[in-house]
């Protein structure tokens, strides 16, 4: 009898010492996040995180509505191959013949959605006048070579003017060349380079 008394007091210490361990476990959460979770710092991630859609659609929103200069660039050389070799015509306003006041307003019109008048003395009153140094795409050079005529072109950046030649037809020209030095006379800016940026922009996504 003893020995049995002895045996059922050593199985319920063994059951005690059992439930003592078990309840020095991890509580249950019931499946849910551990409470633990939450006081362990999240280690922090340098890397880039890709750009979502929207982020990039904005960006691209944001550069069309501020477009680089170089757009105007762009457009220019557009417009050179348009019309390049066309020969001049005093007159002429199309493909079979073109003069210097009639290009600009052809290519004003088509990449600036700027009318400028038709002929070059009263081109030369359009925008502001600014110094040769300050230069920029889409400003027009005025020249008077000998005789009675004026001549205009557009200037399109690295020194280079487009224009009608009388002896080439529509080119691009170097203001440097010693014949262009010679007989600058000035130039005028019709619009800002932002706005007319912005009309050359939206010109080539139409």
């Amino acid at each position: 009898m003893n020995e049995v008394a002895s045996m059922l007091r050593v199985a319920g210490i063994g059951l005690i010492l059992t439930l003592l361990a078990g309840c020095a476990g991890n509580p249950s959460n019931d499946g849910k996040t551990p409470v633990r979770f939450f006081g362990v710092s999240k280690p922090h991630h340098t890397m880039s995180l890709p750009m979502s859609p929207v982020a990039g659609r904005d960006q691209d929103f944001e550069s069309f509505l501020q477009p680089s200069p170089a757009v105007i660039r762009q457009a220019l050389l557009a417009e050179h191959e348009r019309w390049v070799g066309t020969p001049y015509r005093l007159g002429g306003e199309g493909d079979s013949g073109i003069d210097c006041s009639a290009l600009m307003q052809a290519i004003f019109a088509n990449r600036f959605r700027i009318d400028l008048p038709r002929t070059t003395e009263s081109q030369v009153l359009q925008g502001k006048r600014v110094e040769r140094e300050q230069l920029k795409a889409g400003d027009l050079v005025f020249f008077r070579p000998p005789g009675r005529y004026r001549h205009v072109g557009v200037y399109v950046g690295d020194g280079f003017f487009l224009h009608a030649s009388t002896s080439q037809g529509v080119t691009l020209s170097e203001l440097d060349n010693v014949y262009w030095q010679r007989h600058y006379w000035q130039a005028r800016r019709p619009m800002n380079q932002s706005q007319l940026a912005q009309r050359a922009a939206s010109r080539m996504g139409s």
